[in-house]
């Protein structure tokens, strides 16, 4: 059985900006970049889940316009609660370091922190891998991070370094018995 993770192509937002759920369009180069992940992409998956959120939805479309897809809040990527579209720069050092050292367990003010999104990303998971059909899961890297973390072991306030997942990146996991492994496609 084949899941293939894929991350969702450049969104419109001004870099620096702190965005988790907020619905963000993506850019000009959307359709350059959704081509090149359909070409990473088998065509003969089945099976299509995805965030709701349009920059990932959007490139489901694209790549797959034929196969429905099964809409997932659990894909998500992490709710940022009041940072939500702030400049990261424009976030106070001393309200963001406390964060920052130890943003694993803390949580965004008003949001989740990553214990949260792993867990609720690990549990939609393991029902997709319950599944026999070839997947793809249109997502998020913070989603793509936990279920990595997930797979290997890895631990969460390592995951960044562990895990390059840059936008349009597609990961392949191969479920053999109860393990899985993983790899980039290029």
């Amino acid at each position: 059985m084949e899941i293939y993770l894929i991350r969702h192509t450049t969104p419109a937002v001004a870099k620096g900006t702190c965005y988790g759920q907020s619905d963000l369009d993506v850019t000009e180069t959307f359709e350059q970049e959704a081509n090149e992940v359909k070409r990473l992409l088998p065509a003969t998956l089945q099976r299509i889940y995805s965030s709701p959120l349009q920059r990932c939805h959007k490139l489901a479309n694209h790549v797959f316009p034929e196969l429905e897809k099964d809409l997932q809040d659990h894909l998500k990527e992490i709710h940022c609660g009041e940072w939500e579209m702030k400049l990261w720069d424009d976030i106070p050092s001393d309200i963001l370091q406390p964060w920052m050292n130890d943003f694993v367990n803390k949580p965004f003010p008003g949001g989740e922190n990553y214990i949260d999104l792993f867990n609720r990303t690990v549990k939609c998971f393991e029902k997709i891998a319950a599944g026999n059909l070839p997947t793809g899961v249109f997502t998020h890297g913070g989603v793509i991070r936990s279920i990595l973390s997930h797979i290997t072991t890895t631990p969460l306030d390592q995951s960044f370094s562990a895990f390059e997942i840059p936008y349009g990146a597609v990961f392949k996991i191969e479920k053999f018995g109860e393990k899985f492994n993983y790899s980039l496609v290029q």
